[in-house]
Parts: C-alpha cells; sequence; structure tokens
C-alpha cells in the first residue's frame, strides 16, 4: 500500500480526526456547579477548553480552562466566557482546519453540522513527538511547523500554488501601472531634466529593498505572538526612526554621487529628499503590512511583500517627483 503524503492527508476530511469527549457546561450555571458537574462525569482526554452551551444546547461560547479554575465559585459560566467562537464546519478539510490554526493560534475547534456541536478538532492531531502543549515555545514551535508543512504541500500542486500567490502579485501589476502613469504624468518634467530618470532604478530599489527587510522583520516579529494595534504602533515608531536614518543615509550617498558626476544641485536635492521620505516611508509600509494581514486573517508570508512594494513604490516617486517639479518645474 502506497504511504500516505502530507499533500493527501491535509484533503483528508476533518471529521476522521475529529474528538468526541469534550467537556460540556451551561451558561446559567455558576462556577461551583459546572466543577461539581465535571467531577461527577470524569472527562476522559486532555482538557483545553469548556464548551458553554444554553438550554437549546446550541453552542454560545467558550471558557479556557484557566479562567474557569481560577475564577470565584459564585461567578457566572455566562459572564467568564468568550462570546465570538471559531468553529469548524464538519465538511472542512484538514487543510482549513491548519489554516485556521495559524491564523487564530487556538489549540482545539469545535466541530459544527447543521449548528450542532458533534465534537473537536485538537492540534495535538498535529502535534508528533510533541507531549506538554502547555509550553509557549513548544506552541510556537508546533505552528511554525503547520505552516511549514502546509507551505510545502501548496507548493507541491501547482494550481495551489498559483491560485495562493497570483492575486497578490496583481498588487504588483496593478502598482507598476499606476507607476508608468505616474511618471507619464511627470513627462514635461522628466523631458526638460533628463538627468531625473537615470536615477530612478535606485530610487525604487532603496525603496523596496527597505520594505522586503521591515516585512521580513515584522514576520519574525509576528512568530508564536498574537497581532495587536498597539504593538503595531510601538514598533511603527521605531521603525519610522530606523528607516529615517537609512534613508538620510542612502539619500545622502546618491546625491552626492549625483552632484560630483552630474554638478547639478537640483537633482542632487530632489535625490536626498525622495529617498529619504521614501525609504523612512517604505520601512513604516514594511512592518505594518504582516501584521494589518494577520489582523485580518490572511496569510503575510504571501501578501505582505506585493502590498508593500506597491505602496512603497507610489510614495517614493511622489516624493521624488514632487520635490523635482517644485524645485525645476
Amino acid at each position: 500500500m502506497t504511504p500516505t503524503t502530507h499533500e493527501e492527508i491535509l484533503e483528508h476530511p476533518i471529521t476522521r480526526y475529529m474528538r468526541f469527549d469534550f467537556c460540556e457546561v451551561h451558561a446559567e450555571q455558576t462556577v461551583a456547579e459546572a466543577l461539581n458537574d465535571l467531577r461527577i462525569q470524569q472527562p476522559e482526554g486532555r482538557i483545553i477548553y469548556f464548551y458553554v452551551m444554553d438550554e437549546a444546547d446550541h453552542l454560545v461560547g467558550v471558557v479556557p480552562t484557566r479562567r474557569l479554575l481560577l475564577s470565584q465559585p459564585e461567578a457566572k459560566i455566562a459572564n467568564l466566557m468568550v462570546r465570538n467562537v471559531v468553529t469548524v464546519p464538519s465538511a472542512a478539510t484538514v487543510r482549513e482546519a491548519c489554516e485556521l490554526f495559524l491564523t487564530h493560534r487556538y489549540l482545539a475547534f469545535p466541530v459544527m453540522h447543521n449548528d450542532r456541536m458533534v465534537g473537536i478538532v485538537d492540534v495535538e492531531v498535529f502535534a508528533e513527538g510533541i507531549d506538554d502543549l502547555e509550553q509557549t515555545k513548544q506552541q510556537e514551535d508546533l505552528f511554525q511547523l503547520m505552516g511549514i508543512h502546509l507551505s510545502a504541500a501548496q507548493q507541491s500542486s501547482a494550481w495551489a500554488g498559483f491560485t495562493s500567490r497570483f492575486p497578490w502579485l496583481i498588487c504588483n501589476i496593478v502598482g507598476g501601472i499606476l507607476a508608468a502613469f505616474l511618471t507619464h504624468a511627470f513627462e514635461p518634467l522628466l523631458a526638460k531634466v533628463v538627468s531625473l530618470a537615470l536615477f530612478v532604478p535606485v530610487v525604487l530599489g532603496l525603496s523596496e529593498s527597505v520594505a522586503i527587510q521591515s516585512v521580513t522583520l515584522a514576520l519574525h516579529l509576528l512568530h508564536g505572538q498574537p497581532p495587536t494595534l498597539k504593538a503595531l504602533a510601538t514598533r511603527s515608531r521605531r521603525e519610522l526612526a530606523t528607516g529615517a536614518m537609512l534613508g538620510a543615509a542612502c539619500g545622502l550617498i546618491v546625491a552626492m554621487v549625483a552632484l560630483v558626476w552630474l554638478g547639478k544641485r537640483d537633482v542632487a536635492l530632489c535625490l536626498l529628499a525622495g529617498i529619504g521620505v521614501g525609504v523612512a516611508g517604505s520601512a513604516v509600509f514594511g512592518l505594518s503590512m504582516p501584521y494589518l494581514l494577520r489582523l485580518l486573517q490572511r496569510d503575510p508570508q504571501v501578501a505582505a511583500g506585493p502590498v508593500a512594494l506597491v505602496l512603497a513604490d507610489m510614495l517614493v516617486l511622489t516624493v521624488y517627483f514632487s520635490v523635482a517639479q517644485w524645485l525645476m518645474g
């Protein structure tokens, strides 16, 4: 018999790996009443979350184990539960469940069929060789391993690789067309000062390189960490300062070359301003995109680069040509 590959497993129905020994509590119960019921039920297996049901036996929330155990005995389950429950439909594949695990970083999801909870899918299914998932570092390694397997499976199929990557490349196509329109708008200026066009490749190249550096840094910072707007704001300020220094240093070097080579002070000032502002902005775009895409539940590894490059190109060309228009127009 041919062994099952990772790619084949990803297409299996998630119900094949579903567990039925999940723990139920009821919204109207207190913590003491729920714990007393659980002592009587003696549930088997590992408990990660408690699933809250209403009187009609519909899933209405989830209570993490730590929250239940550390709350006051008289506290109502309805006041402790997380109401926005992320669920997996019974028709989902293992691939779709993996994507949910990677997006939300939860350790289990309820499986739903016809608006009823029929089981749970536990991340332990994908955790070969990991015994204690309560260790944060092990959780991070597990989610990274799942991401690697998922990416490898996508790459093994030409069509899957195409469909996951091509939509984001449209950003580059649109960005290139917009850059052409933007350049055309400044055509009279470029015709008058041809030397401006000589430095367009280096202006674009620097902004794009810094944007990609920042994207890579953001992906590293996001590894195992949930994205928050507060963290994004803090790191964006730091990245803006770094980008400003990079832009000033690169802009000064290129401006000095232009000044010595062409002897045109205005061109040198355009380069200094265009590269300085463009690189600083590109650094912020590059850092922000992975955070924003993760918050929107999109894959930043595929999407962040193309989007950040488009924004970086538009910014640096606009600043470069606008300063040139102001100085030389």
